[in-house]
């Protein structure tokens, strides 16, 4: 067992400006007026100064500029249990960077895996960061056991977000799910006693359904 000694105190600062948050939340209005018109502001203002800015900000910022977006307000505890016992009701969720991580890992639950859910990281700008939520997963690298679902769905969104190739994610976000619905399974989203291939068999399946 390790045991770590000498410390006996720490602290974090967590510190967001209006501006900070106003271009944040901006970048997930315009996502959800693509979609459909909803967005959920997480936050913990009932507890932390940072989230009281948050809120602050974020409700001005929706007001005078996406009056037509519906917004939902939600505590990052009760976001965290409506996510599950609601999830069809939730489209863009904007919130910090910690609650985000932790949400997004739950999200990944919903779909059965982390290997399952894509994400992008994105300034003002159309350049943007794309990875599946797991990062590179060195741990299972050259074993062809991961799943590609993930990386391929982010590939679809950097063709729809840095491209503006609309019809073409699609069509690969259409693989997938075509892929899937016909029984492909990698080992982590395969139900127990399932037969499941691996990540090239998978990569091979979903090029076959592209259209």
């Amino acid at each position: 067992m390790n045991v770590r000694c000498g410390i006996t105190s720490a602290s974090d600062l967590c510190e967001y400006t209006v501006e900070e948050v106003a271009r944040i939340v901006r970048v997930a209005a315009r996502l959800a007026a693509g979609r459909r018109g909803k967005l959920c502001s997480v936050d913990k203002a009932n507890v932390l100064e940072t989230s009281r800015l948050w809120r602050d900000t974020t409700n001005r910022v929706m007001a005078d500029e996406f009056p037509a977006i519906e917004l939902e307000t939600l505590l990052v505890d009760a976001a965290a249990m409506h996510l599950l016992s609601r999830p069809a009701d939730f489209d863009v969720i904007v919130t910090e960077n910690m609650f985000g991580d932790i949400l997004t890992d739950e999200a990944s639950m919903l779909a059965g895996s982390l290997g399952m859910l894509p994400s992008a990281s994105l300034g003002d700008s159309r350049v943007g960061l794309y990875e599946p939520i797991h990062g590179s997963a060195p741990d299972i690298a050259g074993k062809n056991i991961a799943n590609p679902c993930a990386t391929i769905a982010s590939a679809a969104m950097l063709l729809r977000h840095s491209f503006g190739l609309e019809d073409e994610a699609g069509a690969m976000e259409a693989a997938i799910a075509a892929a899937i619905a016909a029984g492909a399974r990698t080992a982590d989203i395969a139900s127990k006693g399932e037969s499941y291939i691996s990540t090239s068999e998978m990569t091979s399946e979903i090029i076959s359904r592209l259209s």
